[in-house]
């Protein structure tokens, strides 16, 4: 019997099966598979010789870490792995881990357009900046059917 089904509490330093591993962090095993597949470098479980899954704690905070930045802070997989890179497991764990402190130097053309939105939203003659963000929208869409005119001919 398990410790999973006998209720009893594991040390924080034993190995989990996939099964408790994932009880432990409300996730599903395949949840647990394919983020093993995704995060190589932090989660390595030992597999014993008959194939089954033992997570160490280490790979039990790397778990941790990746559920707390998917699942509650709604980051892609992708995101969460670039912040488990940059600033690591302790600091998401730890809650001093920054996210989305590069994404603020980027500029792009549709942030630059939602910060036009959001200042038409703020403005006192809202009407106005919200006429000239309709006008800069519609000035868009005329410049990508061009595009395509263009492409097609």
């Amino acid at each position: 019997m398990t410790a999973l089904r006998s209720g009893t509490r594991k040390s924080s330093t034993a190995f989990r099966s996939i099964g408790e591993a994932a009880g432990e962090l409300g996730l599903e095993t395949y949840v647990l598979r394919y983020w093993e597949t995704r995060f190589p470098k932090e989660v390595r479980p030992v597999k014993r010789d008959d194939g089954r899954r033992m997570f160490r704690p280490e790979d039990m905070n790397a778990l941790r870490a990746i559920r707390i930045l998917v699942h509650e802070r709604g980051m892609t997989l992708k995101g969460a792995k670039t912040i488990l890179a940059e600033q690591g497991i302790d600091a998401v764990l730890g809650g001093t881990a920054r996210l989305g402190a590069a994404q603020g130097d980027i500029t792009s053309p549709a942030r630059e357009l939602q910060a036009t939105v959001a200042l038409a939203f703020a403005a006192p003659d809202r009407a106005t900046r919200l006429e000239d963000a309709l006008q800069e929208l519609t000035d868009i869409k005329q410049r990508i059917d061009a595009a395509r005119v263009g492409r097609i001919a």
